[in-house]
């Protein structure tokens, strides 16, 4: 049995102090994932010296290690070296619960006011700078990523096949296991791709009937996406547009950009779209219920992995199975750009929004949040001028 590498200090005297610093940051944490762990870095490494940089990289690992939401893992695993399992449980109710909350209040607000001139024009033009932001995320993780021919091979299969309808599941599971075995064990890797995959999960169902909701349904898919989502928060937009877009029908492509707007707008996990998703189901109850399934087996996920982190990090087959869902994961990320651009530039006007929101943030790294609000100002101007 492996011993956990990091001492956990289980004392009830840290719980106020792990819950009152997450919140805060749950409350300020703009900029996305990869914004999210340098603030981390800062507060808890550089300022509170709860772990050392040493121990600190060691758990950054282990979340691209693991599936899930990144900066929420590492939220909790942090919470679980400072005070084991209590301590990551309020780490991670912290991070989450201020971003769930403002999710739910646009929810609402969406849902009640959705139609009306004014907030169709600041999402028209809010969805353009949701793409430019997708692909300023694309172009930061490509080079470290697809850094030969065979991880670049990788990401465009994975981005043809999932246009031409493959289960994302399967794109994961094959890049991922496939370059593990090429690289490791050559021999067997013609012979495992494609054999033990049921026939059933190879195509991406895109039915053209809606299927009825049910609180069950809800809550079983988005445990199985919290349960496989790998990559960056970005990925979880393929996740949501084949299940709640092609496979159940519940909603469309213009309310998944809207679903992620917030999700930027907000502070906190990306990943609150589920909580937004949940809300357009079923109010409050669809809301907390599809944020419990999908941050679930995050948790089960960190306690189960913390104490493993040195062999995890030391294996060359972990290691080449990163490598191989890391580039799946960008694959799927392109695609979800392809299939999402249409909705979000319905015309000319559109189309510079998104130049210029890559523009700020490509070439002067603008902070996402900004551009966002600048976004759905312009947007509202352009259509109340008409």
């Amino acid at each position: 049995m492996s011993k956990n590498l990091f001492p956990v200090k289980v004392a009830p005297a840290h719980w106020a102090e792990i819950a009152s610093a997450f919140l805060w940051l749950g409350l300020t944490a703009f900029g996305g994932p990869a914004a999210h762990i340098g603030i981390m870095q800062d507060e808890f490494v550089r300022r509170r010296k709860w772990a050392d940089d040493r121990q600190f990289l060691d758990l950054l690992s282990i979340t691209n290690l693991i599936p899930g939401p990144n900066s929420t893992e590492m939220a909790m695993h942090i919470g679980y070296l400072r005070a084991g399992i209590p301590g990551s449980l309020l780490a991670g109710a912290g991070f989450i619960f201020p971003s769930m909350m403002m999710t739910m209040l646009f929810a609402w607000l969406y849902v009640q006011f959705g139609a009306l001139p004014q907030i169709n024009g600041v999402l028209y033009g809010i969805k353009p700078v949701v793409i430019a932001i997708i692909f300023n995320a694309f172009l930061s993780f490509a080079p470290k990523i697809l850094n030969n021919w065979k991880l670049t091979a990788i990401g465009l299969a994975v981005m043809t096949l999932y246009l031409l309808g493959i289960n994302e599941l399967v794109l994961l599971a094959v890049g991922g296991i496939g370059f593990m075995l090429y690289r490791n064990w050559r021999k067997a890797a013609s012979s495992i791709w494609l054999a033990a995959l049921p026939d059933s999960f190879l195509p991406a169902v895109s039915l053209a009937s809606k299927i009825p909701y049910t609180p069950q349904t809800l809550f079983f898919t988005f445990l199985k996406i919290g349960a496989v989502l790998y990559g960056s928060g970005y990925v979880l937009l393929a996740f949501l547009h084949s299940d709640f877009v092609q496979r159940l029908g519940w909603i469309t492509d213009q309310q998944l950009l809207d679903a992620v707007a917030v999700g930027q707008v907000t502070p906190g996990p990306l990943s609150t779209a589920a909580t937004f998703i949940g809300f357009l189901m079923d109010g409050i109850p669809g809301a907390l219920l599809a944020t419990l399934a999908f941050f679930l087996p995050a948790v089960l996920l960190v306690w189960v992995v913390n104490p493993l982190v040195p062999v995890l990090r030391s294996s060359p087959w972990t290691s080449s199975l990163l490598d191989g869902l890391n580039a799946a994961s960008l694959g799927l990320m392109a695609a979800v750009i392809l299939t999402l651009v249409p909705t979000s530039l319905p015309n000319l006007p559109a189309g510079f929004i998104l130049a210029i929101a890559a523009l700020f943030l490509v070439k002067w790294k603008v902070n996402a949040t900004w551009l966002i609000l600048a976004g759905g100002l312009a947007g509202w101007l352009l259509t109340s001028l008409g």
